[in-house]
């Protein structure tokens, strides 16, 4: 795929609050992340927040640091459509292949797994994707009753950049200190 489209956007990074600043973002190794080891960034101060209440939080303190990401080499599955179709065919390909070999789907660290080994995201820098928020609280459309459950329309996107190559990160800054209250 080409991209050479090279624009800088600003998105932001949550972490646990530490007794040393931060000065480079760190890279998420847990086995449920939605695109394996990467640099996780949100689009959304919002959305950065919530992660650090919901995830980041063993120490009572979380940081949200502020960069900015040379967009050139990005596959952006949430604002183009080719690159979502290219996504979407590249995962039910890996996805079909392991339930092919083993009778059974693969996990998501199976599939991440897989995905690193043989190199697949090596063209891109990162990549941009998005699911829908389970939080409700911020939706200003009122949810509707259809028999005895409840319908929201989920029409804001929680959406993550996750970069696996950090030399397209600039400008790492504190951007905010953030005391969690109960």
């Amino acid at each position: 795929m080409i991209f050479k489209k090279s624009m800088n956007r600003n998105y932001f990074h949550t972490q646990e609050s530490r007794k040393i600043q931060l000065i480079e973002p760190q890279m998420g190794y847990r086995d449920d992340a939605w695109l394996g080891n990467a640099y996780y960034f949100w689009i959304d101060i919002y959305d950065a927040n919530k992660w650090g209440v919901e995830a980041k939080n063993a120490t009572g303190l979380y940081e949200i640091y502020s960069a900015d990401i040379d967009f050139s080499d990005i596959l952006d599955t949430v604002f183009n459509e080719k690159h979502y179709n290219f996504w979407l065919e590249s995962i039910n390909k890996v996805a079909q292949k392991h339930i092919d070999l083993l009778n059974t789907k693969p996990t998501l660290k199976d599939l991440n797994d897989y995905l690193k080994k043989e190199g697949c995201w090596n063209e891109v820098s990162g990549i941009q994707f998005q699911d829908l928020p389970e939080d409700r609280e911020r939706l200003k459309v009122a949810p509707i009753q259809y028999g005895t459950r409840f319908k929201y329309f989920n029409y804001i996107k929680r959406i993550q950049l996750a970069i696996f190559n950090k030399t397209i990160i600039s400008n790492f800054t504190l951007h905010c200190k953030v005391q969690i209250t109960k």
